[in-house]
């Protein structure tokens, strides 16, 4: 599972960062992409990756600002052009469907596939065999939400040495043991197989806040996550700034991280104002706070194992 960040920009693109929007490669568990927030030229951020974009199937829409969205009809338009078949399904706000659907229309733009729309409210939002998705209401000038995906918990591992200890050696076998309750051996012997299957292991937890100022309320959302996704538009000096307009500061992104006893913390939406020499500043201010923290450039991309899965957290 991966996480690649597109843009890491607040408000208006700069020479170094593009606007927002991050994809989250679901290949090895779904067989897909899924995209969150997908600022002006996203697709040109797209081109710099292997990512095909008929494979994004998912996006979800942390709110309405012109930073999150203006990327999105020219990137289903072109999903188009690139043979994309298969429907997309678009998670976002009151008004996202208004505004995709004028888009579309005023343009003339002909998509060749379905696109399903879902406004959102807060609770569980999307469910199916892997995973469950959750939004919540952020602190922020419109309505922005925080996304929750949770993975559910996966296959204990096939224990091999107490396999061999019983004479049942490596083969085909084995793959019938990881998946089935009873097997039959090559000797005719039928086996019950829990014995040789570790117990299941915990799913990765991954929450995305969208823009939104400070607020203990929203440390219950990200409570032990693997990986938090959070915005720090400003720095530490600015906090002024960020209740002003509705933003976190590298501090306040840090402090939540903390007190949810998340496992890693990324920053990201940085504000334009500052400079490419700028960015170590910001993270050792993070840092300072919550020591597992990094700083998301443009097509950064992290790797997010399933030996992360939260089991305690820095001291307080």
């Amino acid at each position: 599972m991966n996480v690649t960040f597109l843009g890491t920009g607040a408000g208006m693109p700069s020479k170094n960062r593009n606007v927002t929007s991050i994809l989250l490669d679901l290949r090895q568990e779904l067989n897909e992409f899924w995209m969150f927030d997908c600022g002006e030229a996203s697709q040109h951020q797209i081109l710099h990756t292997t990512v095909s974009p008929r494979k994004i199937n998912k996006i979800f829409i942390t709110h309405l600002h012109g930073d999150h969205i203006f990327g999105l009809p020219g990137f289903l338009s072109s999903r188009a052009f690139q043979a994309g078949r298969e429907p997309v399904f678009i998670y976002g706000p009151k008004g996202i469907r208004e505004f995709v659907e004028t888009s579309l229309e005023i343009s003339g733009t002909r998509l060749s596939y379905s696109i399903y729309f879902k406004e959102l409210e807060e609770g569980l939002i999307f469910e199916d065999s892997k995973f469950k998705v959750y939004c919540k209401k952020l602190d922020h000038g419109i309505t922005s939400y925080g996304f929750r995906m949770e993975e559910k918990d996966l296959p204990g591992k096939l224990l091999v040495d107490r396999l061999k200890k019983d004479n049942i050696l490596p083969g085909p076998v084995y793959q019938q043991i990881k998946e089935n309750d009873f097997v039959t051996l090559p000797s005719g012997e039928e086996i019950d197989t829990s014995p040789y299957i570790d117990k299941p292991r915990k799913g990765r937890v991954i929450v995305l806040f969208g823009d939104t100022r400070y607020n203990e309320e929203h440390i219950a959302f990200a409570q032990n996550a693997t990986l938090l996704i959070h915005e720090a538009t400003f720095s530490k000096e600015q906090g002024q700034l960020a209740r002003d307009y509705f933003h976190s500061t590298t501090i306040q992104a840090a402090h939540l991280a903390k007190e949810a006893r998340v496992k890693r913390l990324i920053i990201t939406h940085i504000s334009a104002r500052f400079h490419k020499s700028e960015s170590n500043q910001l993270l050792q201010e993070a840092q300072s706070v919550f020591t597992n923290t990094q700083i998301a450039n443009d097509l950064d991309e992290f790797l997010i194992k399933t030996t992360e899965v939260h089991q305690g957290n820095q001291k307080d």
